[in-house]
C-alpha cells in the first residue's frame, strides 16, 4: 500500500509514494479510505502534509508574482515555502483534532492518529484548491466541496458512520465554512476598493496647493469614518 509507513526512506521511493497517493486520493477517494491503514505512526502523514504544504507554496507564490519584481518574487517564494508548509501542519493537527471529536460524537471507535491520517491525506487535494481559489468566490467553494466530500468518504469508509449522518454533519461545517469564505472575500474586495480610492486621491492631493490638499484630505477621512460607522451599526 502507498499510505503504509515508509520502509525505503529514498527519494525516489518516497516520491513514488506520494505520487501514488495524491492520484489514489484524487481518483478514488472512497476506495483509499476503505484500504487506508489506521495506524503506523505520524511520520510519512506529516512527512506528506509537508510535501503538499511546500508545492501549494510555490503555487501561490507562481499566482501572485504579477506587479513583483525579480526580488520580491524571490522573497516572496523564500517566504511561502517556509511559512505554508509550517500553517498546513499546524493547522492538519488542528483539524484531525476537531474531526476526531465529531467522528467520536458520532460513534467513531478510531484513535486521534487514524483521523490525523485521514485529514493529512485529503491534503492531496491542496495544490489544486491552491488554484481554484484564484477564481473569485467559487474557487474557494469547489475547494470546500470537495474537502466535504472526502470526509464524508473518511466517515463513512474509516469510521462506519451511517452515509446519511456524514452528509448531514459534515454538509453543515460545508455550509458555514461557504458562507464565511464568500462574506471574507466581500469585505476583503470592499476594502481593496476603499484603497485603490485612497491611492487616487492622495495622487490628487499631491498636486493641490496646502490649503485644498488639507481640505480634501480632511474630506476624505471623514467619508471613510462615516463609512466604518454605518458597517458598525
Amino acid at each position: 500500500m502507498t499510505n503504509g509507513p515508509l520502509k525505503d526512506m529514498n527519494f525516489q521511493n518516497f516520491f513514488a509514494s506520494i505520487q501514488a497517493t495524491v492520484i489514489k486520493v484524487i481518483t478514488d477517494p472512497i476506495g483509499f479510505y476503505r484500504y487506508m491503514q489506521r495506524g503506523g505512526g505520524y511520520v510519512e502523514p506529516l512527512l506528506f502534509m509537508v510535501v503538499m504544504g511546500v508545492i501549494s507554496g510555490i503555487l501561490q507564490t507562481i499566482l501572485n508574482l504579477v506587479g513583483l519584481g525579480s526580488a520580491g518574487a524571490m522573497l516572496a517564494l523564500g517566504t511561502s515555502i517556509i511559512l505554508v508548509p509550517i500553517m498546513v501542519v499546524l493547522f492538519s493537527f488542528i483539524g484531525a483534532g476537531i474531526v476526531f471529536v465529531i467522528w467520536k460524537l458520532l460513534g467513531s471507535h478510531q484513535s486521534y492518529e487514524c483521523a490525523y491520517r485521514c485529514i493529512a491525506y485529503a491534503g492531496a487535494i491542496s495544490p489544486i484548491t491552491t488554484v481554484l481559489n484564484m477564481i473569485p468566490y467559487v474557487g474557494p467553494l469547489i475547494g470546500i466541496g470537495w474537502m466535504t466530500f472526502l470526509m464524508v468518504a473518511a466517515s463513512v469508509e474509516v469510521h462506519e458512520v451511517q452515509p446519511k449522518m456524514a452528509w448531514i454533519v459534515f454538509g453543515i461545517l460545508a455550509g458555514v465554512l461557504a458562507l464565511g469564505s464568500v462574506s471574507s472575500q466581500l469585505t476583503a474586495r470592499k476594502y481593496a476598493r476603499e484603497l485603490d480610492k485612497w491611492g487616487k486621491e492622495m495622487g490628487k492631493i499631491d498636486q493641490m496647493a496646502p490649503e485644498e490638499a488639507g481640505k480634501k484630505m480632511g474630506e476624505f477621512l471623514k467619508g471613510m469614518q462615516e463609512g466604518m460607522g454605518k458597517k458598525g451599526q
